[in-house]
């Protein structure tokens, strides 16, 4: 007994680390560089959160993470990408659920988002905001409609693309405030707000995260915020339903999706390298800085219905305000 004790401990040792070892080899779904596409700009929401993220699965998994900006199209051309790479594993999306839940209700789309694409995990959720630049000098939402409907025909509203919440929530003000805006379309937040803030489009529903820096910085007016709670970043600025607009309630997930024909335990891994690296206090805080809101651990199985549920949602406002392609 006495000498069992040291052949033990000579044991023990070596499997502790040998199921350390595994244990990050199962973190570390590969051991080649990670392409990670984005559906948007340079700057943009999800370009934010991917190069955030990116940053601290590289330093997890010991691998480059490569994140590859393909905007355009609703985010149809980052999809398409993703679909065409080998089902392996070494290409992943980070996109906002927008991407599968809005756009393809009101463009035409070559894949089916409940059906080709699988979400893996969440890393934050987004708000959006409605802001206007100098070409609107109202301080507030009414003073702004008045000026609207004052000048009829001569304003319009940016979205960061077609069929997305920021062009819904857009459509749904127009209706609900009997204004006539005309809906301007960009590939991304930043092309958007460069006009918004150039004077040259009125007002824009955007992503709070992108909105933010030049709310700060006095470049943007921000009328409400399209959520069902006001922004701890903003807390003086009202929700939409606190103004009279409680149909205007749109906040994004924003993680990591894949394939469909990616294996499901590839996709378990890559969701629990994407939920450790969201649990750093470094990518928390960074996230919570930017103007995310904290994130809440779904699997890919949960994250699957919720898609399913929003999807839906959304087509019954598509249906309802009659949102069509190019509106």
């Amino acid at each position: 007994m006495t000498n069992a004790s040291p052949i033990r401990t000579r044991l023990i040792r070596p499997l502790a680390t040998l199921a350390l070892l595994c244990s990050t080899a199962a973190m570390a779904w590969t051991d080649k560089p990670v392409r990670m596409i984005v559906p948007a700009p340079a700057g943009g929401t999800m370009d934010v959160v991917a190069r955030i993220l990116a940053e601290q699965i590289s330093t997890d998994i010991g691998q480059p993470v490569v994140v590859d900006n393909k905007p355009g199209a609703g985010g149809a051309i980052a999809v398409q990408a993703m679909l065409a790479a080998p089902t392996d594993g070494q290409t992943i999306m980070v996109t906002a659920s927008n991407i599968l839940t809005e756009i393809p209700h009101v463009m035409k789309t070559s894949f089916d988002p409940l059906k080709d694409v699988r979400p893996v995990a969440t890393v934050a959720r987004a708000s959006m905001v409605l802001v206007a630049g100098p070409a609107i000098t109202a301080t507030d939402i009414k003073g702004m409609i008045s000026y609207a409907k004052a000048n009829p025909g001569k304003l319009s509203f940016a979205s960061y693309s077609a069929g997305t919440s920021s062009h819904y929530a857009g459509m749904i003000f127009n209706q609900k405030a009997g204004l006539d805006l005309q809906h301007v379309p960009f590939p991304g937040s930043p092309p958007a707000l460069v006009q918004v803030m150039g004077g040259h489009i009125g007002i824009m529903f955007d992503g709070l995260v992108t909105s933010l820096p030049q709310i700060k910085g006095g470049k943007l007016k921000a009328y409400g915020i399209a959520a069902k709670a006001r922004s701890a970043q903003l807390p003086d600025v009202p929700t939409l339903a606190e103004l009279g607009y409680p149909d205007i309630d749109f906040s994004n997930w924003l993680g990591t999706a894949v394939a469909s024909g990616v294996p499901t335990a590839i996709v378990d891994k890559i969701n629990a390298a994407t939920l450790k690296a969201a649990a750093s206090p470094k990518v928390n805080d960074r996230l919570i800085a930017a103007g995310f809101e904290p994130n809440t651990s779904l699997s890919s199985t949960q994250l699957a219905q919720s898609v399913k549920v929003d999807f839906e949602r959304n087509a019954a406002i598509v249906k309802a305000f009659n949102i069509q392609l190019n509106q």
